[in-house]
């Protein structure tokens, strides 16, 4: 019953939409639902992944040990996306043509889909994978200015496989994000994690941070030409396809590492040698899932709606107050280095903001004129 009510309704609004056509297109209406569904997914990206960090965190702080485990989190969670389909809201953009050139045709050949989401699942479980090692052997501040490498990997993605242009404001963003980031490094040494590990391990943790942060922008960038290549799609169903079929793969394939590794062993003696306590140990692990859904929604929307650079550079926004909310969670130091280190992120996400704004403008003022003329 809940389908046939969703198909009628779909089938009034395009009837609706059909006897009212200037009423779809109208500019001030459309720029009000974009910066509102933007502003969401921010929230989203930001959210997820700072409570997904501190969680993962404090996974390994108290006790926890498994790198498969850390992992499987990550991603785990994704059926409770499903019920979005029923809920799912009127295309995301104007239903034939957005401003990355995505045209609404038919729909890909099954097997063209299938390799999509089995190739970027499988990235997704690597980087995933690499993030949690890096996550158990670094102190918070070191990984948080290591993944800010990442802005830097998606930009040269960006700019061969989805021809990213560089304005000077977004230049100047980039720049701002990533030394926001790598000014954490000087406080390195302020988190107890460094202390208990050795060289070795920290090296380790430091080469699988670099390769999760090429690998997450490389999906990024993939992503954004899947939507242009393949999908070609404008609605919010294929962003949920995404999620939900690319989460499959990657959970299936951790899945099979961990069994494999034998980790799964060990659970229960991790369990009971938490410091937290059993309840605790599970809504970690719970709740540190259900982050990174919240993230991937966001992320994956900012890629659909903007660029995966502009989603990437969201991100990096978070990565500075990963180090200062680890101050009150874990007794990191703080100091002058950290508090310049998030004005400069807050100064280039608004550098960021800001050229859209004016490239939202100027495609509005672009469209008046092409009216006046008409």
């Amino acid at each position: 019953m809940r389908e046939a009510a969703a198909g009628q309704l779909s089938l009034a609004v395009e009837e609706t939409e059909e006897a009212n056509p200037t009423e779809n297109t109208t500019p001030h209406r459309k720029d009000i639902h974009w910066w509102i569904r933007i502003c969401m997914y921010i929230v989203f990206v930001l959210a997820g992944q700072v409570v997904g960090t501190l969680l993962g965190r404090q996974y390994f702080d108290k006790g926890g040990k498994s790198k498969w485990l850390a992992t499987l989190v990550q991603l785990a969670a994704f059926p409770i996306l499903i019920p979005f389909y029923f809920f799912s809201p009127t295309p995301l953009r104007n239903p034939t043509k957005t401003s990355n050139n995505i045209i609404n045709t038919k729909p890909p050949p099954v097997t063209r889909l299938a390799a999509v989401y089995v190739s970027l699942g499988l990235l997704v479980a690597v980087e995933c994978y690499l993030y949690s090692v890096g996550l158990q052997y670094l102190p918070v501040s070191t990984y948080s200015l290591i993944c800010a490498s990442q802005l830097a990997f998606n930009a040269l993605f960006s700019y061969f496989l989805n021809s990213q242009k560089f304005t000077p404001l977004i230049v100047n963003s980039l720049v701002l994000l990533t030394l926001s980031s790598t000014l954490l490094v000087w406080t390195g040494n302020s988190s107890s994690t460094g202390s208990k590990i050795s060289r070795g391990k920290y090296i380790i943790g430091f080469l699988s941070t670099v390769g999760a942060s090429a690998g997450f922008g490389l999906v990024l960038s993939l992503t954004q030409l899947s939507f242009q290549k393949v999908i070609k799609k404008q609605t919010f169903t294929a962003v949920m396809d995404m999620i939900i079929y690319q989460s499959t793969v990657a959970t299936a394939a951790i899945l099979v590492g961990f069994f494999a590794s034998g980790e799964w062993k060990g659970l229960k003696g991790e369990m009971k040698g938490y410091e937290l306590g059993g309840v605790s140990y599970v809504m970690t692990l719970v709740w540190t899932s259900v982050s990174w859904q919240i993230f991937a929604i966001g992320a994956v929307g900012l890629i659909f709606e903007v660029s995966s650079l502009f989603s990437n550079a969201i991100s990096a926004m978070g990565l500075p107050v990963v180090p200062v909310l680890a101050v009150i969670f874990f007794h990191e130091k703080i100091d002058g280095i950290k508090v310049i280190a998030l004005i400069l992120a807050i100064w280039g996400f608004v550098s960021y903001i800001y050229q859209h704004y004016l490239d939202d403008a100027q495609e509005s003022e672009n469209q008046k004129e092409v009216e006046l003329k008409k």
